[in-house]
């Protein structure tokens, strides 16, 4: 069953709107070599840092 991602992330105080954003990770482990995902929500200015 799928599941449907509502986002209620929004900062009231500023004016700017959404300053989060939902990232995904993919990450192979070590012992398997299965691939999992990582999802997190982060600010905006920390996503090409996230990636890094």
């Amino acid at each position: 069953m799928a599941k449907k991602s509502v986002a209620g992330f929004r900062d009231k105080t500023t004016t700017t709107g959404r300053s989060h954003t939902k990232v995904i990770k993919m990450i192979k482990s070590p012992e398997t070599g299965a691939y999992s995902f990582k999802e997190e929500m982060i600010l905006n200015d920390l996503v090409k840092d996230y990636f890094k």
